[in-house]
């Protein structure tokens, strides 16, 4: 009867938010009222259950989002992006455009928040396109696919800082290892892959003509990528410290200077100062630009609550314990059931996001009965998310509307993009889960 609960609340979580287009928050709570009734949680019970739900979820999290979500925008607003973009292109030359594109994506795409790092670098896409003249997918479809991994895979984005929470994994290890298979599934899924996308038509460029900065108004190059790449090299390098031989006090110390907090709130001191105040912005202009940013990843935050609250729904009613007991038990390697989970809710709902969150509620008993690297199931789980982006993921549509494709060749291009990212991403983790 459980498990069938289980079916039931994940089944009216997908009708709810893709046939009835229900707020994801409000279907999150939704399904979780009626999950926790279905599965005989007693009823003066369940608004604690919610509530202990998303406080739980939120609160670990969401100083790092918000932080994060200000960081990225700095790293917009200052023209910092740009800049990476044209010293990559500059560095890899005419020839090799697609890896430099590729690499700007990725490396842009870490402070970056998805959707804002879409809007922004579409424009420099077609900037490229105009200067080199070479077909539009081979420069656009690597840059996304930059976007895409580092969005699935890497800290401090919400789905992946949110699996890190549910699955007890560790930030610095879920980084690095990330790292490690992002790169050869950015090689393989963006400038390969794009090769055989160069005949595709696209509209008229000149809707996206870009406006962008002048080079006098662009920060430093070594200012643009210290700043942008400042909390993955904080946090990997309190990860690597901490496996030295250090008395407890200075390893107490390690432990605190790497605590995702901190390390987004320095990074975002630090950008503030050399991408802000040091080239002329005013601190009010600063702040009222973090306070779009806090207002454009709210969403996020609830859903990342709302999913927190179904969770919790499951641990109280005991069918966390039955249902890890029934999946550990099936004849399929716990990442590529993850990974499987994950996959089958992101053809339903559209978006990774939730995806990603919601499959962590059922596979999370898994970690435990199967020893699995909880790391690695984060980064199987958020492979999962990324699968066959189709016409329910706002982002199908984007793409679409941006590049101006047909329906066939949007299927084509960045529907078969986001599913090879998916599925090399769980072949390379497994690949390094073999060799850990």
């Amino acid at each position: 009867m459980t498990i069938l609960g289980v079916v039931f609340a994940v089944a009216l979580l997908i009708a709810l938010i893709a046939i009835l287009r229900v707020q994801p928050f409000v279907a999150f709570i939704v399904t979780s009222l009626v999950a926790a009734l279905v599965l005989g949680l007693p009823i003066e019970k369940i608004p604690r259950t919610i509530e202990r739900g998303i406080g739980d979820m939120l609160g670990s999290l969401s100083i790092v989002i918000c932080l994060g979500a200000m960081f990225g925008k700095l790293i917009a607003d200052s023209g910092a992006a740009q800049r990476i973009a044209e010293a990559l292109m500059n560095l890899f030359g005419p020839s090799r455009v697609p890896l430099a594109m590729a690499l700007t994506g990725f490396i842009v795409g870490i402070p970056l928040f998805y959707n804002v790092g879409f809007v922004l670098m579409v424009p420099l896409v077609f900037s490229v396109v105009y200067r080199s003249k070479l077909p539009p997918m081979l420069v656009g479809i690597p840059m996304l696919s930059g976007l895409s991994i580092a969005h699935g895979f890497l800290p401090p984005h919400p789905s992946p800082t949110a699996l890190v929470a549910q699955f007890g994994a560790d930030m610095g290890k879920t980084l690095m290892y990330g790292c490690v298979i992002s790169v050869p599934t950015l090689l393989i899924a963006g400038p390969l892959f794009a090769r055989s996308l160069k005949r595709i038509a696209v509209g008229s460029l000149d809707l996206f003509k870009p406006t962008t900065l002048t080079d006098d108004q662009l920060p430093g190059t070594f200012n643009s990528f210290a700043c942008a790449l400042l909390p993955v090299v904080l946090i990997s390098g309190a990860t690597l410290l901490s496996y030295g031989n250090f008395d407890a006090s200075t390893r107490t110390l390690i432990d605190f200077l790497g605590n995702p907090m901190l390390v987004m709130l320095v990074s975002l001191f630090v950008g503030s100062i050399t991408l802000g105040v040091s080239r002329g912005r005013k601190l009010w202009q600063l702040m009222e630009s973090y306070g779009h940013a806090i207002r454009d990843i709210a969403g996020i935050l609830l859903i990342i609550g709302g999913a927190g609250a179904l969770k919790q729904v499951f641990v109280d009613s005991g069918v966390n314990t039955e249902l890890g007991s029934l999946l550990g038990s099936a004849p399929i390697h716990p990442l590529v059931l993850g990974w499987l989970v994950a996959f089958a809710i992101r053809i339903a709902l559209g978006s990774a996001t939730v995806a990603g969150l919601t499959a962590a509620g059922i596979v999370a008993p898994l970690i435990q009965i199967s020893g699995v690297d909880a790391n690695l199931m984060v980064l199987a789980v958020g492979a999962g998310s990324l699968m066959c982006s189709h016409v329910n993921d706002s982002a199908f549509w984007m793409f679409k509307e941006y590049f101006q494709v047909s329906l066939r060749d949007t299927f084509r291009s960045w529907t078969m993009m986001e599913t090879l990212v998916g599925s090399l991403g769980l072949v390379f983790v497994l690949l390094l889960n073999a060799a850990l």
